[in-house]
């Protein structure tokens, strides 16, 4: 069997309002926004790099705005995308992680992994209705 995650429908309370979050300040990508009635809209939004989109909209999910969780965003750098996200005015918190990664046991100190290993670091933001988004750090660039 071969499966691919394509989208994921996020709750909103607002559509126009999420949709310029999304794309102003997260820099996804606009690809549909369909309203055919004031009881149905889909705003499909994708990230950079990404194979898998994000929905957002009007008669999509029952699922209450804001009550998203484990939604992960995998950058290559998380310093510098937490210092970008930051300077469009996105609340991100502290990075953190892992500790001690060897033996891990879900215990975090503060800062990136100094050794920045795939999967050990994190930081964490949320969108304007509260859905809690994770930038994790994959694949850094070797110096």
């Amino acid at each position: 069997m071969e499966y691919m995650l394509e989208v994921v429908i996020v709750p909103v309370s607002d559509v126009d309002r999420s949709s310029a979050f999304y794309t102003e300040r997260l820099g996804f990508r606009l690809d549909v926004d369909y309203w055919p009635s004031p009881v149905f809209r889909v705003v499909q939004l994708t990230p950079s790099g990404s194979a898998c989109s994000v929905q957002i909209g009007v008669g999509l999910t029952d699922a209450e705005p804001g009550s998203a969780r484990g939604l992960y965003l995998v950058v290559p750098d998380l310093e510098a995308t937490r210092a970008e996200l930051a300077r469009r005015g996105v609340d991100v918190g502290q990075i953190r992680h892992k500790a001690p990664v060897e033996t891990w046991q879900g215990g975090f100190e503060p800062g990136a992994d100094p050794e920045h290993r795939d999967y050990a670091s994190f930081a964490e933001f949320n969108d304007p209705d509260g859905n809690v988004w994770t930038l994790q750090e994959r694949g850094f660039p070797p110096s």
